[in-house]
């Protein structure tokens, strides 16, 4: 499922919005920049919804980190700003989109499927697509062309994070803090034990080619 990180400081409009998405995406809420940064060192998010009237360290100075390391992650503003200096600089910083409060939830949705598209996390409403592979995250199935592909839920998980990371090298250490999260007593070297069950598992059809590893750096899924 689509990981968003959901920076808001005001208790019911988080809880509003996570209650809203919470069939469609996994919202971890925090409520401050400072929690903001913890979270996107620990682990990694596909999408960013920032407010950037937050106590402490504001909304821009989150926004700069997440420019300044690179971390291929969408944001997306929401603020009761209208300032167009503000709306310039975050744009400038990084930003993919603006919504102004109040806004509908809708709107906020919609936007945010716009902004996945096209950083290519999704191919389409609920589905991840690799050339003839498919993957739809609402029934939670796997498809080569015609054929069904079974993998329990940890290889799940791993696929979906190469998917949604095509072309990008992906780390040992951020692949187990998305499988298995830092909590686990797992140690990092099973991520090789993963990677090699799901790359079996393409083998059969030919895709196992696509996902590489790069020796002394990570892994990468691409054409």
């Amino acid at each position: 499922m689509i990981k968003v990180l959901l920076v808001e400081d005001h208790v019911k409009i988080s809880e509003n919005i996570r209650l809203y998405l919470k069939d469609d995406f996994e919202v971890q809420p925090v409520f401050s920049g400072e929690d903001a940064l913890l979270y996107l060192e620990a682990y990694t998010y596909d999408l960013v919804i920032l407010d950037l009237m937050l106590p402490g360290m504001d909304g821009m100075n989150v926004l700069s980190y997440i420019n300044k390391n690179n971390l291929g992650t969408g944001v997306l503003v929401l603020t009761a700003k209208e300032d167009l200096g503000d709306k310039l600089k975050a744009f400038e910083l990084g930003a993919e989109d603006y919504l102004t409060k109040p806004f509908f939830m809708e709107e906020l949705k919609a936007r945010m499927y716009v902004i996945l598209k096209r950083m290519g996390k999704i191919a389409e409403k609920n589905c991840l697509v690799f050339k003839e592979l498919k993957m739809d995250l609402a029934s939670k199935s796997i498809s080569i062309g015609e054929d069904r592909i079974e993998l329990n839920e940890r290889l799940y998980k791993l696929l979906e994070y190469f998917l949604l990371n095509q072309g990008i090298l992906l780390f040992k250490e951020q692949i187990f803090a998305r499988i298995c999260g830092y909590d686990s007593d797992a140690s990092t070297e099973i991520v090789e034990v993963y990677i090699s069950h799901l790359r079996k598992k393409l083998v059969q059809y030919d895709y196992g080619k696509y996902l590489k590893t790069k020796r002394g750096m990570g892994y990468i899924l691409e054409e």
